[in-house]
């Protein structure tokens, strides 16, 4: 870990303390409610899938407050250099097409 790296620096992150305890209650009353009430885990015509606002909409909305942060043990990924691979398979040709054939002539 760098230490000019953001996403993994809990420093760099700040957040607002009244935003994510009202995050951290929406997500604590979300899991309940899905582990709690069968009809939670389903479907609404208007809504759709129930537990994708009862749990993960709050738990992007906590992600996003801290700039989604990665965690500690994310490994950091380098951006590969733009060097092309040697072929190792000859890339496949084209067939040729066979001569047309003459058109015979037709009979009127």
């Amino acid at each position: 870990m760098r230490r000019s790296d953001p996403f993994h620096d809990p420093r760099a992150v700040t957040a607002d303390a009244r935003l994510e305890a009202m995050l951290r209650y929406a997500i604590a009353i979300g899991a309940v409610l899905v582990l709690l009430l069968p009809a939670a885990r389903g479907s609404h015509v208007a809504l759709g899938w129930l537990p994708l606002w009862l749990l993960l909409m709050p738990m992007t909305a906590w992600w996003a407050l801290h700039r989604f942060a990665l965690p500690a043990w994310a490994p950091v990924r380098r951006v590969a250099t733009a060097r092309p691979r040697p072929r190792t398979v000859v890339q496949a040709r084209r067939r040729q097409r066979p001569a047309r054939p003459l058109a015979l002539p037709r009979a009127a």
